[in-house]
């Protein structure tokens, strides 16, 4: 068991990483500390909700997509507007004056920022970063 003064995120996780059975902050008494000793002592594991929470909020903000300006170069970003509109590689070259095989290159790189198998699933993971663009 960790008794801690308050709930960091990366102590916790470090804490449980060691094999700690409990994360405590000093904030919850001696009556708590005694019951989460008591659930450790028989096996269980202790995380105040307040402290599963907090790690629960700091791992949806790592896994939380980025925004277009974070992950996507300018060319990117119109071949991506391009795609998610449902363009074929030609019109995306012609319009943005590229090769087509430079199209390919950059869909692929973009499907691999967004963690995408295919051109219609980077589609919609584009959609779900990029709302507010006009379609």
């Amino acid at each position: 068991m960790v008794l801690a003064p308050y709930d960091d995120v990366h102590q916790m996780i470090a804490a449980m990483d060691a094999g700690a059975a409990g994360y405590i902050p000093t904030s919850l008494g001696i009556d708590g500390i005694v019951e989460a000793a008591k659930l450790a002592a028989s096996g269980g594991v202790f995380l105040r909700h307040e402290s599963l929470a907090r790690l629960r909020s700091s791992i949806a903000a790592e896994a939380a997509p980025q925004s277009d300006a974070e992950c996507l170069t300018s060319r990117q970003a119109a071949v991506a507007d391009a795609l998610r509109r449902g363009k074929a590689n030609k019109t995306i070259a012609y319009e943005l004056n590229m090769c087509e095989s430079t199209v390919k290159v950059h869909i692929r790189n973009i499907m691999r920022k967004v963690k995408a198998t295919n051109r219609t699933e980077a589609a919609f993971k584009l959609n779900a970063i990029l709302p507010n663009a006009d379609l």
